[in-house]
C-alpha cells in the first residue's frame, strides 16, 4: 500500500473489533496520520458536528466501521434505532466527507444485505435481487443505503467512494455476552466455562449441519487497507475466504483449542437457521487480495485474547 506522505485518515469506530484491528495495521504505517474520535467527542448522527469535523480536519481518506450492531433479539426489538443510526451515521458522514473534498471514503457493510435466499456463493450481483432476512431488515436496509450512497456519490461527482462487504468475523476484542454473541465467541465461551467447571458436555444447538464461512479481524483489516490503496476499485465487494465449515466441525475445533475434553451435545430441536452462507470473493482476489489467517491458529490467538481480557477484566459482555 502506497499513501502520500502524512496521510490523515479517519477510522470512523475506532473502537470496535474492525476499527481495532484496523488500528493496529495502520499504526505501523510511518506515512499515516490516523484520526480517531470517541463518540462523546463526535456524534455521527449529529449531522452538524459531523460536517464540522470534516470541515476542520483536513482528511484524506475515511474507513468507515461505524455501525450500532447486536444480535437477532436487537434486532428485532429495536428495528427503529438500528434503522435510523445506521443510515443517519452513513448518510452524514458520507456528505460531510463530499462537502470537505475528501477524495476516498471506503464505506464498512456486512454480508446480510444480501436477499435471505441468495444464490449460494453470493456474488455481489444479488443484492437487491429478492426479500431480505426479516430479523435483521432495518439493519441491513440501512448499510445498503451507505453502499447505495457511495455508489450515487462516484457516479454524480467522481470521488473514489466504495464499499465491503464481509462475511461473519471473529478475532481480538469480539463480544463474548452469553446471549448476544455471534457463534465463535459464543462457543469459546461456553467451551471455557464448561472446561473451568468440568462439566461433562455442551449442549449446541441445531444439528450441527448448517455450514458458516469465518474471517479473522486481521484478515479484514488487511483487505480495507488494501482497498484504499487501489486506483479504481470496484464500487463493492465480498470480503471473505470463500471457504465454509459444518458448525458441529467448528465446535469440535473450538472445544480443541480451549482444552475442554467433554462431550458435545447438538440439540436437535433447536432451529438450524439457514443451510448454507458463503461468499464469492472473486471480485476482491481480482485486485490482489486474499485472506491468510488459517483458522484453527486464529482461534487459538482469540481464545489467548479472550484469556487475556478475563485476567484484565476488560471482557466485552453487552
Amino acid at each position: 500500500m502506497t499513501h502520500s506522505p502524512n496521510q490523515r485518515i479517519f477510522i470512523a469506530g475506532h473502537r470496535g473489533m474492525v476499527g481495532s484491528a484496523l488500528t493496529r495495521q495502520l499504526n505501523d504505517v510511518d506515512e499515516v496520520e490516523l484520526v480517531i474520535r470517541d463518540r462523546s467527542e463526535l456524534d455521527l448522527t449529529n449531522q452538524a458536528a459531523v460536517h464540522d469535523f470534516f470541515r476542520t480536519e483536513s482528511i484524506d481518506s475515511v474507513i468507515f466501521a461505524a455501525a450500532k450492531v447486536g444480535g437477532i433479539h436487537a434486532n428485532s426489538t429495536y428495528p427503529a434505532d438500528f434503522a435510523y443510526q445506521n443510515a443517519m451515521m452513513a448518510a452524514n458522514a458520507i456528505h460531510g466527507a463530499y462537502l470537505a473534498g475528501v477524495p476516498r471514503f471506503l464505506f464498512l457493510g456486512s454480508t446480510c444485505i444480501y436477499p435471505r435466499m441468495a444464490p449460494q456463493p453470493i456474488q455481489e450481483s444479488s443484492l437487491l435481487t429478492s426479500p431480505l432476512e426479516e430479523t435483521n431488515e432495518a439493519y441491513a436496509l440501512a448499510k445498503i443505503m451507505g453502499l447505495k450512497l457511495c455508489e450515487y456519490y462516484r457516479k454524480q461527482y467522481g470521488v473514489i467512494y466504495h464499499s465491503a462487504m464481509p462475511t461473519n468475523l471473529y478475532g481480538p476484542g469480539d463480544n463474548y455476552h452469553p446471549d448476544n454473541s455471534h457463534v465463535i465467541p459464543g462457543l469459546i465461551q461456553r467451551f471455557h466455562q464448561a472446561k473451568e467447571s468440568a462439566a461433562e458436555s455442551v449442549t449446541v444447538w441445531g444439528t450441527g449441519n448448517p455450514r458458516r464461512e469465518f474471517l479473522h479481524v486481521d484478515d479484514l483489516a488487511a483487505a480495507l487497507v488494501h482497498l484504499i490503496g487501489i486506483a479504481d476499485p470496484p464500487d463493492w465487494v465480498n470480503v471473505g475466504t470463500g471457504e465454509d465449515i459444518r458448525i458441529g466441525d467448528l465446535a469440535q475445533l473450538v472445544a480443541e483449542v480451549v482444552g475442554y475434553q467433554g462431550e458435545i451435545i447438538q440439540d436437535t430441536s433447536k432451529p438450524d437457521g439457514t443451510p448454507l452462507k458463503r461468499t464469492d470473493i472473486s471480485r476482491i482476489a481480482e485486485t490482489g487480495w486474499q485472506p491468510t489467517v488459517d483458522l484453527t491458529e486464529g482461534l487459538m490467538e482469540t481464545y489467548q485474547d479472550f484469556l487475556t481480557a478475563i485476567d484484565a477484566q476488560l471482557l466485552r459482555s453487552i
